[in-house]
């Protein structure tokens, strides 16, 4: 292998671009040698400031460049050419979520197994030290309620780019399926696996906004393997307030984590309280690690996995589900 990882990237929009400019700053470990959008252009404006070949077809790209590693930031309708990696034995970060195709996204998980190409899915916050230190202390004093979510305001109307996408639901699943995923994601980690899941969810709210099709709130209740609960919430009609925080209790322990960061106070019954301030560098911590596994082999170090990603996307649509059907949902 190359001294420095050649490294390509499909989706060239705002958080495809939150990794190019992570990978400019490992330019010692990482090369960009190729990025890709289909949006004409917008790759080649890219390449001319971060180097590599643009493209706006992933199959081409994959074909006509080597690359040790690639990076998927897509829409989640857009999935399917993780298949093409794996063909071609390229591992593969992608972002969140991974997929609204349960089938198609259980399909990529075996097809990376069988093949043996690594693939990893982009939950930054599993990276994180007091998430880490959290979850060891819940391995020993399982949770017994969580609560947590994230609020924020309504969307403005585009024409193209994210904001074009995420508020249809067809496109996007709703902002729990999209936003909310990273706390899902660490309810799970700190939790366990759930067993059932109920929601109701808000809608009517916002009205000048011609293509917006979403919740605007969503109440979630889950049960735990562990006999545990947890009540987790989005809303995107708020103009006043919003944030991010997530609230976990044990019996003799919690930890509240607040903002995008996820800094954690730490609460354990008989000792000192304990701040760990979330990294600003998360990116780098996680996309280095990923590049990491991919020199060495090992992947041991990675921590989010893409088939484990696959059970935090069932859960997602499953409050969905449960939201549309006014029914409990069970996951196996």
């Amino acid at each position: 292998m190359a001294a420095k990882l050649r490294v390509g990237l499909v989706g060239n929009g705002g958080h495809g671009m939150v990794h190019v400019r992570t990978l400019a700053k490992l330019k010692d470990e990482a090369e960009i040698v190729a990025l890709c959008d289909i949006k004409p252009g917008l790759a080649e404006k890219w390449t001319q400031e971060f180097g590599g070949k643009p493209f706006t077809s992933a199959e081409e790209m994959m074909d006509s460049v080597e690359l040790d590693a690639l990076f998927i930031t897509i829409p989640p309708t857009c999935h399917g050419l993780e298949l093409l990696a794996i063909e071609r034995g390229i591992p593969f970060q992608v972002e969140k979520p991974v997929n609204l195709d349960v089938a198609q996204a259980e399909a990529i998980a075996k097809a990376a197994e069988e093949k043996g190409v690594l693939a990893a899915a982009g939950y930054m916050n599993r990276y994180r030290r007091g998430i880490n230190e959290a979850a060891r202390i819940f391995q020993e004093d399982p949770p017994v309620l969580t609560i947590g979510g994230w609020i924020g305001g309504p969307p403005p109307y585009v024409e193209d780019g994210i904001m074009a996408w995420w508020v249809k639901r067809s496109m996007s699943g709703g902002q729990f399926v999209e936003q909310v995923t990273h706390t899902i994601d660490l309810v799970r980690l700190l939790c366990g696996e759930p067993v059932s899941v109920t929601a109701q969810a808000a809608t009517g709210f916002i009205k000048d906004h011609p293509t917006y099709d979403l919740d605007d709130a969503l109440a979630v209740t889950i049960q735990f393997e562990s006999g545990g609960v947890a009540n987790l919430y989005s809303c995107c009609a708020s103009k006043a307030l919003g944030g991010v925080d997530l609230n976990v209790y044990a019996t003799s322990a919690a930890v509240r984590f607040t903002g995008w960061e996820h800094t954690a106070a730490i609460h354990r019954v008989g000792k000192d309280p304990v701040e760990i301030k979330g990294e600003e560098d998360i990116f780098i911590i996680e996309d280095r690690t990923f590049l990491g596994a991919v020199r060495t082999g090992d992947p041991s170090g990675v921590l989010s996995t893409y088939k484990d990603a696959v059970k935090t996307l069932k859960l997602s649509l499953a409050a969905n589900e449960a939201a549309q059907t006014g029914r409990t949902v069970t996951l196996s």
